[in-house]
């Protein structure tokens, strides 16, 4: 924790030299970006003002798969697995109505089953995962989901990821879910250059205030899928322009940039790069 490190890993981060823009300007200004001799307390700084700056972009975060009770987000979390949310709650209306509680999935009949999630992709390995559940569940915990990380990471289909969007969603236990878009914007911006998800949850969880975890990883998935995406962010309306070391690896012209902006915030992210109505998600 101590002397003078770019990433709270203590890897170097990679030398930029760019200029960045207010997300209200289009006057370039120095920043930041160059984060070389970054102080430890300098990052942890930078970190969370980029959470709270995230707070503003996406006031009202919550978790994009649909359910009502943990055993729901637990099987939509395992049907997620390399497939959209948007697919996944077109399948779960039908299936939580077929299997209501534990006990069903553990005694499923596996061609029924598979054939209701086929859709969702890898659909017999996910099948297996969710039987699997169930019998755990009905087996060691009374048919219930447990509360706790020890418990749910020994749970067929459940990893650290799964886990902590279980714990934080259903439970309200702060959780840090690194998923592609979590551990691409969080190197993208230098907090870390861990690439192995625990080691990318233990980095940032020692940025960020814990009661902060769970919202953080909505916001910073929100970014990911709604602004910084992979291939072409859109830098020129990015919100979190002043303070990323990576800004400029997308169009910095704001109406280029305004064409990538996706989601329902799109109206609320250009009117905070200052463009108001003038370009719309089409």
């Amino acid at each position: 924790m101590k002397g003078a490190t770019v990433l709270g890993d203590g890897k170097p981060a990679r030398d930029t030299s760019l200029n960045t823009v207010s997300p209200r300007t289009t006057t370039p200004v120095r920043s930041a970006a160059r984060r070389r001799d970054e102080t430890r307390l300098g990052l942890v700084r930078r970190a969370r003002r980029m959470n709270r700056t995230l707070q503003i972009a996406f006031p009202h975060v919550y978790c994009e798969l649909d359910f009502t009770t943990p055993l729901e987000l637990s099987v939509a979390t395992i049907l997620s697995a390399q497939c959209t949310d948007v697919r996944v709650n077109q399948v779960t209306p039908a299936l939580f109505a077929a299997y209501p509680d534990a006990r069903a999935y553990a005694e499923a009949d596996r061609t029924e089953l598979e054939e209701m999630i086929r859709s969702t992709g890898f659909y017999r390995n996910k099948a297996n995962s969710i039987i699997g559940l169930g019998q755990a569940l009905v087996g060691r915990f009374g048919g219930e989901v447990p509360d706790n990380l020890a418990d749910l990471v020994t749970l067929p289909g459940f990893g650290r990821k799964t886990a902590n969007v279980v714990l934080g969603n259903a439970f309200g236990v702060p959780g840090i879910t690194v998923d592609t878009h979590f551990g691409r914007l969080v190197r993208r911006w230098q907090w870390t250059a861990e690439t192995d998800p625990v080691k990318v949850e233990r980095v940032v969880g020692e940025l960020i205030e814990r009661k902060e975890w769970t919202d953080l990883s909505h916001r910073v998935i929100f970014h990911g899928r709604r602004v910084c995406h992979a291939r072409k962010p859109a830098c020129g309306v990015c919100i979190l322009a002043k303070d990323c070391p990576s800004y400029g690896e997308g169009p910095v012209d704001k109406l280029a940039a305004a064409a990538l902006v996706k989601g329902p915030e799109t109206p609320h992210l250009l009117a905070l790069a200052g463009i108001g109505d003038a370009v719309t998600e089409p």
